[in-house]
């Protein structure tokens, strides 16, 4: 286009219209690249402000300046929760050196050995590695440092159902004919780990309800020895390679040891539960209900510490019922569980939950490691906030417990079920009555304008989706007839038809319920309440995760009003729902499962060896020697 001319003098041929063209394009250039650096710095700075945060998520951008625009509690707790998870994750560690410096620190001794192998792979495997996210482990071995370790050992090796690890290979024995594949899918998660693994055996509870609760007294006692026992050792006093357990197999084999069985009680669960609370705790001298055929009673101006202004606040202690004696009269495993065999003494037993009182040793649920879309949905979770229903599907059988005639109206599914028929609470709001299993929020507490309105039932009607699939009613002769002038049986709901709502509430049934990691990973907003811990407790963070619930569930209308009632609510579920989605990719991927138990197994190995005290990982700490 030149020729042989230089530019200058192309430029110099040209008339001057032509060059005042170019001066102005090359100026709208400029202007365009400065207009979106500006952008992007004022998106910078928006973000560092103490007052606000702008977060890119699935949701693209979600501005929530809660000092200007927080009109409602539940703003205040997502930006706390939103806070909070940003403090825990400066606490994530990236080298060996930092997470065995924070081990030390927080666990008062050194690791145990093969914490090297397990970190490798944890960086490996691109795992958010947060030292608090695993604290369950060692409240949950804590006591048995109060224990003689070779008896722990042999009561372990001894049980009915155990994943036994030995030469770095791990097979489950028991006969499991006719049982659910609990052993099947555990022996295989703690294979992947086995050829890292010294010699181990892990029991396994295969009911489902939770079967030790050990009085507070004796457990505060053990837990006091193990406390007592902490020490970070010179590392020429440190022995780094576990004694095996291969006397204790040998003794097996010459005596046949029998399974150890403590003494199993049975009777009224909520006169055991009791006895697992501390002294002066509200629920330690509340004695049963005295009359069950009775409705249930709310509980009267009930503000607890850990809510909000109604709202949970704090999750941990609002799965608690030593706090909350009306659960005896609200939760199925208070009331009649299915099955029941609970001892008073600790012997090692590990299983995926248990309520905050028992003292099982957790591990992730078997159901969250199978890929059966009864529980994950399968390949789809669901299809983008826009384009889902807007409103709440439940689907379930009606568990939680032996539901009788006599009983039925203090189990926490059917209460759900009934607060979410829409005919159910449009009969409440003109008549100002109260249902078979539950009261309507007060007013002083939930107040918003579908409540005062008494529209909360028409609502219902035509947003909510909820039904027994089974009301498993007992006897099986009864014909339900006590229930079905209230519930009514419904068609099921493959799960992947679930996620295409946006609400999704999750309570428990026999134990915790099984689809919460699913409900997680999908592109929906579940709405949670449990009176059981699982593995995963520590590190998801309610309110921006999940939705948390209290258990008496009177919060529940609230919470749906504020996500579906205007565009700032729906866009805080949505919020919600992506953030879940995309931490529970990052952490509860079944690698995330692994190290959990992988590092469970590690503890329990060490806490049952003879030389425990003087057991642990020093290499680090070792000067390097010249090559």
């Amino acid at each position: 286009m030149l020729g042989n001319r230089s530019p200058r003098g192309w430029l110099a041929s040209l008339p001057d219209s032509r060059i005042c063209s170019l001066r102005w394009q090359s100026i709208l250039r400029y202007a365009a690249v400065a207009f979106v650096v500006s952008i992007t710095l004022s998106g910078i700075f928006l973000f560092r402000r103490p007052e606000g945060f702008l977060r890119q998520s699935g949701s693209h951008y979600f501005e929530y300046f809660w000092n200007q625009t927080a009109d409602h509690p539940i703003d205040q707790l997502i930006s706390d929760a939103h806070a909070f998870h940003e403090t825990v994750l400066t606490q994530r560690s990236f080298d060996f050196p930092t997470a065995a410096a924070r081990y030390r620190d927080r666990r008062g001794r050194h690791p145990p050995p093969g914490f090297d192998a397990w970190f490798k792979y944890a960086v490996e495997h691109d795992a958010i590695i947060v030292e608090s996210f695993f604290d369950r482990i060692y409240a949950d071995v804590a006591p048995f440092w109060g224990l003689d370790p070779r008896t722990t050992a042999e009561r372990a090796a001894s049980w009915e159902y155990v994943v036994r690890v030995r030469n770095g290979v791990a097979n489950g024995t028991g006969d499991t004919s006719g049982k659910v594949p609990w052993l099947q899918l555990w022996t295989g998660l703690v294979n992947e780990a086995a050829p890292w693994l010294p010699d181990v055996d892990m029991p396994i509870n295969y009911m489902d309800e939770s079967r030790l609760i050990v009085p507070w007294e004796d457990v505060t006692s053990l837990v006091e020895k193990e406390r007592k026992s902490r020490s970070i050792r010179f590392t020429d006093e440190v022995i780094t390679n576990y004694s095996g357990l291969a006397r204790i197999d040998a003794d097996m084999a010459a005596k046949g040891v029998e399974p150890y069985n403590p003494k199993w009680l049975g009777g009224n669960y909520w006169n055991l539960t009791q006895v697992a609370c501390a002294p002066g705790s509200p629920s330690r001298n509340a004695t049963p209900i005295q009359n069950i055929e009775e409705l249930p009673v709310f509980p009267e101006d009930w503000n607890p510490e850990y809510s909000y202004k109604g709202y949970v606040r704090n999750y941990t202690a609002a799965m608690d019922p030593c706090t909350q004696p009306h659960l005896r009269g609200m939760h199925g495993t208070f009331v009649e569980p299915l099955t029941m065999a609970t001892s008073k003494e600790l012997i090692p037993l590990f299983g995926g939950c248990k309520l905050p009182v028992n003292n099982e040793i957790l591990i992730p649920g078997a159901m969250y490691l199978t890929d059966d879309p009864f529980y994950s949905g399968g390949d789809s979770h669901g299809p983008p906030w826009r384009q889902k229903i807007d409103g709440v599907v439940w689907r379930g059988v009606a568990s939680g417990g032996r539901n009788k005639k006599e009983n039925w109206m203090h189990f926490q599914r059917h209460r759900l079920i009934e607060m979410l028929n829409g005919t159910t609470v449009s009969g409440m709001e003109e008549n100002s009555s109260r249902a078979m299993t539950f009261e309507m929020p007060p007013m002083q507490k939930y107040d918003f304008p579908r409540r005062r309105e008494g529209t909360i039932g028409a609502w219902l009607e035509e947003h909510a989706n909820a039904g027994f699939v089974n009301l498993l009613c007992f006897p099986a002769d009864s014909d339900c007839d006590y229930v079905r002038p209230y519930l009514s049986q419904v068609e099921s709901v493959p799960m992947m038809e679930q996620y295409k709502y946006k609400f999704m509430p999750d309570v428990d049934g026999n134990s915790f319920s099984a689809r919460f990691r699913g409900f997680l990973l999908s592109t929906s907003l579940p709405l949670k309440a449990t009176v059981y811990a699982e593995w995963h407790d520590d590190r998801l963070v309610p309110w921006l995760h999940f939705a948390p619930m209290d258990n008496t569930f009177q919060d529940l209308y609230a919470i749906l009003d504020y996500f579906t009632r205007d565009k700032k609510g729906d866009k805080s579920a949505r919020f919600i729902a992506e953030e879940g989605r995309s931490w529970g990719m990052k952490v509860l991927r079944r690698e995330d499962m692994l190290l959990y138990v992988w590092r469970l197994l590690l503890e329990f190995a060490r806490v049952c060896d003879e030389k425990r005290d003087m057991l642990g990982y020093v290499d680090d700490l070792r000067p390097e020697r010249p090559v």
